[in-house]
């Protein structure tokens, strides 16, 4: 004989009346105390808070939407280029680590915009103005986008509160956070001088990219300020990502005169270059100096350990979720932008010396320079 399978009681889901009567108040004080008001009691709303939980209620989201006129949810427009359309790349990680951390000590919830198809052809499929609208999100989080993507720019024109990480964006409820990228790059360069290199490249992000272009814009000014003539062919670009910072190095290997040093604007396009090195039968630091930007985990664990430059990844999320919290609670006030500093990590991918008699200067410049690990 088969045993009849074993059920279960439907959990229950207690109601707001069923708190209001054991709570012995009416409804409306019940959800006046869920959706703070100022004028119920003190014992009242303790009286009430503490039979919501005895009875284990919760009031539903959605309603407290239409009271509150808020949802307490923060939408993030996140895209990481058509060729990689993930958050595998450890810079979107640690700012969305950030960001998480900010929004949820506000009471906040993060919602993640799916932006594979940021052109679809079908009309309003990939409109995050639409989206944000259907979810009722109180503010935006930009990151990776087009600024100049007609989907964005109706963002711009919305009434919603909205940051850009390294993106700038400007307007009435609109303010953005970055990290020092030109000076960041102009102290990349400025280490590689100081060690004796004078054919520098760069392997630089998208120029479309406030970052990719603000630290091709420092790598130029601190050729120019060393009085370093631009060799040509000694600007390639990537995306990034790994592959984009190999192809980048085996065009730059096959100049006529090759260059001496690289820096690259992300520590993945880093990775990239060393491997170009290494299968063309270079060695790092020995024939090629390489410096890096970003200073991700893998960066202090590869094998000749990566110089590069540190920007507070975790920090810009919380620097977005500040400024963002701050202009949902006071409509009227725009934050300024904000720029966070950056520091040269010294490792042993430039071969490195306490003897170079130019490190001393780096190391005092406004951009603190912070060795690890002894190179030599």
């Amino acid at each position: 004989m088969v045993a009849a399978p074993k059920t279960f009681p439907e959990a229950r889901t207690s109601t707001i009346r069923e708190v209001a009567e054991q709570s012995g108040v009416s409804v409306s004080t019940v959800s006046r105390v869920f959706n703070g008001y100022g004028d119920v009691s003190a014992a009242t709303k303790e009286r009430v808070l503490a039979t919501a939980r005895l009875l284990d209620y919760a009031p539903s989201a959605a309603a407290r939407t239409l009271v509150r006129r808020r949802s307490q949810l923060i939408g993030v427009v996140l895209f990481t280029g058509r060729e990689h359309p993930d958050i595998g790349h450890p810079f979107f990680q640690d700012v969305l680590v950030g960001l998480k951390h900010g929004i949820g000590s506000g009471g906040y919830d993060v919602l993640l915009f799916a932006t594979e198809q940021p052109h679809s052809s079908e009309a309003g499929a990939h409109s995050y103005l639409r989206r944000a609208r259907h979810h009722h999100v109180d503010g935006i989080v930009l990151m990776g986008v087009d600024r100049d993507d007609p989907e964005v720019a109706k963002l711009f024109e919305a009434d919603i509160p909205l940051v850009g990480v390294d993106l700038e964006v400007a307007g009435a409820r609109a303010t953005h956070v970055a990290s020092d990228n030109v000076r960041g790059a102009r102290l990349a360069v400025r280490h590689l001088h100081a060690l004796g290199h004078r054919r520098i490249a760069t392997i630089a992000g998208p120029a479309d990219h406030k970052p990719g272009a603000d630290r091709l814009v420092g790598f130029r000014a601190e050729l120019q300020a060393l009085g370093l003539e631009g060799h040509a062919g000694y600007e390639q670009f990537g995306d990034w990502y790994t592959e984009s910072g190999e192809r980048a190095m085996n065009a730059l290997l096959a100049l006529p005169e090759p260059p001496s040093a690289v820096f690259a604007a992300a520590d993945l396009m880093a990775v990239g270059a060393m491997k170009a090195a290494r299968d063309a039968g270079l060695g790092v630091p020995e024939d090629l100096a390489v410096v890096g930007f970003d200073d991700i985990q893998l960066a202090s664990l590869l094998d000749p350990a990566l110089t590069t430059i540190h920007q507070d990844k975790v920090g810009l999320g919380q620097a977005a979720a500040r400024a963002l919290l701050e202009q949902i609670e006071n409509p009227q006030l725009t934050p300024a932008a904000l720029t966070l500093p950056v520091e040269l990590i010294i490792r042993a991918s430039c071969g490195w010396t306490r003897e170079v008699g130019g490190a001393a200067t780096i190391a005092s410049s406004p951009i603190a320079a912070r060795t690890e690990g002894g190179e030599g």
